[in-house]
């Protein structure tokens, strides 16, 4: 179950809701988690398992670090946290990647080991990530146990983060999952953000989707560069709507609920460098390696060399994170050679750059931005390759074009291509930006609050025309995919 579909819309979420509002206090935590398990085993009633026995095996492994600390037995403590990384890793390692090993093993050897065939759980990569990073903050001293299984069992696999976060470690929200405000304005603000997110999903996302599905869908050797620019263009929209989208989301259901879950992108689009926009895009999923793996490696703080080797791990288990493919480890590995570049002396040279040429900074990481998706979108690597060259192909570019008569026209397919996507194209990279929010913003302050801290009427007004168009297209469309649903 996804929340851009018709059953969570209309079903699931009303009921859910309607029955947390009337539940006590004391019951909401177990409702919350007996909800959860029913979203999550809607698709997958058998990986339900393996989200619980990582409930409980994280559960005990926090309880048993926080008796060993008690007693000052840190060595003890610290066999238990190797154990709850350990195991977390054993488990998403064998779900996600065995068969990518023995795919490679069978390449590289020439073997013909059968592939498992396994399913990857959905979610699993963010409540593994969420789960390990409870233990080691347990470990640090940063939180203290959840001594409530319910509780915890309820921070793995609470539905609104559960199948693409943000990922949202346990001290984000600790003290919201034992006590958090539920108030009619909170509510509000949640359904507004909720129909936000929805509408970047459904109306755009989708959309650009939906068009680039048909460009890959044209034989490669009958694509010219403007037909790959446009689908470039189309995928980089789709996949920052789509995903931010989500987000948007769930962080507007966290708040329906009482929780306040940290934001996960901040206009990236916008970024004036590689650098900046890894600080902008999927923050969370930054703040996890930053936190637990960055640091603890040394950082910075041990030399250039070593933090380069530092880069290189991050940048490949980041890629490697995404996918069991080739591709997502080069595009992991991609960024970690544009970062390198960019620390070494590119930073240094833009900064020579006046501000009011700004923009040329902003195009320039775009250009390297769309070419990561490229690489990130095809997971045959030879398709990549062709996609590439033929963007930065001048042939492939007045192939596109007939030059007959004495004059200059652009081919059929390539007019076709651009009139059909032209107006989302523009929509999409307007939306991308500050600039609609900023203007919105300006409308909303002068629109009428009913109290402090509470939705505006412009606010409210927008909420119900974003939902009812995002449901009148949910309803026409069946063309209503999620990106980041197999990572």
């Amino acid at each position: 179950m996804v929340f851009s579909s018709m059953v969570f819309l209309t079903f699931f979420l009303p009921i859910v809701f309607f029955i947390y509002l009337i539940c006590p206090n004391r019951a909401r935590n177990l409702f919350l988690f007996i909800a959860s398990l029913v979203f999550y085993a809607w698709g997958e009633p058998v990986y339900i398992f393996i989200m619980l026995f990582s409930t409980v095996f994280d559960y005990v492994n926090g309880r048993l670090i926080e008796h060993f600390r008690t007693l000052s037995r840190e060595k003890a403590a610290r066999t238990v946290l190797v154990i709850s990384v350990v195991g977390n890793l054993a488990i998403l390692g064998f779900f996600k990647y065995t068969d990518f090993f023995i795919e490679t093993i069978d390449h590289v050897s020439g073997s013909t080991i059968a592939l498992l065939g396994l399913t990857l759980p959905v979610g699993i990569s963010f409540y593994t990530f969420q789960t390990m990073s409870y233990t080691i903050d347990v470990y640090r001293g940063e939180v203290a146990a959840q001594h409530n299984i319910i509780s915890f069992g309820m921070y793995v696999c609470l539905f609104p983060q559960l199948i693409a976060g943000p990922i949202v470690r346990y001290k984000d929200i600790a003290k919201e999952v034992d006590s958090r405000r539920f108030t009619p304005s909170e509510i509000a603000l949640g359904m507004y953000r909720f129909a936000i997110g929805l509408s970047k999903k459904v109306l755009i996302a989708n959309k650009a989707g939906d068009i680039y599905k048909n460009i890959t869908a044209i034989h490669l050797s009958s694509l010219t560069g403007p037909e790959v620019l446009i689908s470039a263009i189309c995928y980089t929209i789709q996949i920052y709507f789509d995903f931010s989208g989500y987000s948007d989301m769930a962080i507007g259901l966290g708040r329906i609920f009482g929780f306040h879950f940290p934001e996960n992108f901040n206009y990236p689009y916008e970024s004036k460098s590689i650098t900046e926009f890894w600080r902008r895009w999927h923050m969370t999923l930054g703040t996890w390696f930053r936190e637990y793996v960055y640091i603890p490696l040394g950082g910075n703080r041990k030399g250039l060399a070593r933090q380069i080797l530092n880069l290189l791990i991050v940048w490949s288990l980041t890629g490697f994170w995404h996918g069991a493919s080739w591709n997502f480890v080069l595009w992991g590995l991609y960024y970690f050679a544009l970062l390198l570049i960019e620390k070494c002396f590119m930073l240094r040279v833009w900064k020579k750059l006046p501000e009011r040429l700004g923009f040329i900074r902003i195009l320039v990481t775009m250009v390297f931005v769309m070419c990561g998706w490229i690489l990130f979108s095809h997971t045959d690597l030879t398709e990549a390759a062709y996609y590439m060259k033929t963007l930065f192909s001048p042939k492939a570019w007045t192939a596109g074009f007939d030059f007959r008569g004495g004059h200059v026209s652009a081919g059929y397919q390539t007019v076709y291509l651009f009139r059909s996507s032209v107006v989302l194209m523009t929509v999409g990279i307007i939306g991308a930006t500050e600039l609609p929010h900023r203007i919105f913003a300006w409308f909303d302050s002068k629109s009428k609050r009913r109290g402090e801290g509470q939705i505006s009427d412009l606010q409210m007004l927008l909420s119900l025309i974003l939902m009812l168009l995002a449901v009148m297209t949910l309803l026409s469309d069946s063309f209503n995919p999620f990106l980041y649903f197999r990572f």
